[in-house]
């Protein structure tokens, strides 16, 4: 704790923001860094709390340790603070941008005052460690002589990857799009995560020894039996990918769209790409291209995949957006059934809302109404009122009477989660079992899969997550492999600093 009464002289603040008609001009992040002085301060709110929740299962579960990074940072270490930070965390860079900080939800200043911002803090370390040249590449001492392949380079593959050659092990990562970073690279919008950040990573793994194949989609153009026969262990971590769908009347018209389809076609033009590259052969690949600009578009489901929606049609010019939610509307604060320190179900606000949406709650979509040329122009939606069971969370709901009606709708996008990982081709043809909800089967503890050398981890194995989790997944996962591969492993749970095996 670097100030004992820093909770108590300093309030939370966040960095500024650049004004909303500014921003709307491009796909640039849009939050400023914080001066020096102002950073430190923030780092002094972290009280000496006794029992440090924020770095529990319950706040981060990557485990960082938060309040020895921020007493660092508020002695302007930041040597050590980035020491601390990478510790337990491969890339700070990105948990910094767009992790919803369960962290903070957990931080005992939180239960009577806003709550220290860890997440700018983490940003703030590592951007200043890259800055001041504290990140380079670490190239193991010894290679091991195994060789493991990694499918998918999402945060959990990319996270596996760096573990396994960092345990010595020659590492394959094989990406079935033109670039690394899964969701990362083609989902989350450039204003709130910049490709050169998820490149620059890469490029670093690179530097490390780690090998990536592109345009390598396996079940496809890469054969699983040669994948078999050449690596030693194989890492399954291709995400969640299968969307949940709204099978209403009017689903085949022309203008409906499933979320991630339309967030990645902005995300390949961005980067100066052709945006239905693959649509031949890539069923998550729109064969046309979509674009909000003039339309009123409806973003189906109330998350982060539809805020990232919102912030993207106001971008492309839609004429307007709405954001419908089925459940009712969260409220402003945590109620008795949601007790600190666990992650409060309340009421959010994104920046992609600030910058202009009409968000309505309780409200289903019962059909997608067509021009009569196989266009949309209209949804007809209905109202719902909701039971609420003891605990006060909604149980069931009712129709309300005579509330059904339509409204103009030109571009409707569904962003309603995923479901599971793709079935069809890889998956199937392994022959690997899933659970109960379609995810490929493995224990929290394992990793492993039916099949002994073949291990998986991320929204693949847990289902649609967080960020966070997905690093920690491909960290526990590698640790896992490293012992099925070694007998034994020095990269320890929640802890893989490892720095004495390194140049």
């Amino acid at each position: 704790m670097g100030k004992p009464t820093g909770f108590i002289e300093f309030t939370r603040e966040l960095p500024h923001k650049k004004p909303v008609t500014d921003r709307l001009k491009n796909y640039d992040e849009f939050v400023e860094r914080f001066p020096e002085q102002d950073l430190t301060k923030q780092a002094a709110r972290c009280m000496n709390c006794g029992v440090p929740f924020c770095h529990s299962n319950t706040g981060c579960p990557l485990g960082n340790v938060i309040p020895e990074f921020n007493d660092a940072v508020y002695r302007k270490s930041w040597r050590e603070a980035y020491d601390i930070l990478t510790s337990t965390n491969n890339f700070p860079e990105f948990t910094g941008r767009i992790c919803p900080a369960p962290c903070e939800s957990a931080c005992v200043l939180g239960i009577n005052q806003p709550p220290v911002t860890i997440e700018e803090i983490e940003k703030h370390i590592i951007e200043i460690a890259f800055e001041k040249g504290f990140v380079q590449p670490r190239t193991p001492n010894v290679r091991t002589g195994k060789k493991v392949a990694v499918v998918g380079s999402g945060p959990a593959g990319l996270a596996a990857a760096a573990q396994l050659n960092y345990a010595g092990h020659s590492v394959t990562v094989f990406e079935r799009d033109d670039a690394a970073g899964g969701l990362l690279r083609y989902g989350i919008p450039d204003f709130k995560l910049e490709k050169w950040v998820v490149a620059r990573r890469v490029e670093l793994l690179e530097k490390e020894g780690v090998e990536f194949r592109y345009n390598a989609n396996v079940g496809v153009n890469v054969s699983i039996n040669d994948l078999l026969r050449e690596y030693h262990a194989i890492v399954l971590s291709g995400g969640s990918t299968e969307p949940r769908d709204l099978p209403v009347p009017g689903r085949e018209l022309k203008g409906v769209h499933y979320a991630m389809q339309f967030l990645k076609q902005q995300n390949k033009r961005n980067a100066r790409k052709n945006p239905l590259a693959n649509a031949a052969i890539e069923s998550n690949i729109l064969p046309e291209e979509v674009l909000a600009k003039g339309k009123n578009v409806v973003v189906i489901g109330g998350g982060d995949t539809g805020s990232d929606c919102v912030g993207t049609s106001n971008r492309q010019g839609a004429k307007s957006v709405t954001q419908f939610e089925l459940m009712p509307k969260p409220p402003g604060e945590r109620t008795p059934f949601m007790p600190w320190p666990t992650y409060p179900m309340i009421l959010k606000t994104s920046s992609s809302h600030d910058e202009g949406c009409d968000r309505r709650w309780a409200i289903a979509t019962k059909e997608f109404v067509g021009d009569g040329k196989g266009n949309l122009k209209a949804l007809k939606i209905v109202d719902l009122e909701w039971k609420f069971a003891d605990d006060l969370r909604p149980s069931r709901f009712e129709e309300v009477p005579g509330s059904e009606r339509e409204i103009p709708c030109e571009l409707a996008l569904l962003a309603m989660g995923f479901v599971h990982p793709q079935h069809a081709g890889l998956l199937d043809e392994l022959e690997v079992e899933y659970d109960e909800r379609g995810n490929v089967k493995a224990s929290e503890k394992a990793y492993q899969t039916n099949i002994p050398k073949i291990f998986t981890a991320g929204d693949m194995r847990r289902g649609q997550s967080l960020v966070v989790w997905a690093i920690s997944e491909g960290r526990e996962c590698a640790r896992k492999v490293d012992e099925f591969l070694m007998g034994t492993s020095l990269l320890e749970t929640k802890d893989a600093s490892l720095l004495s095996l390194f140049v």
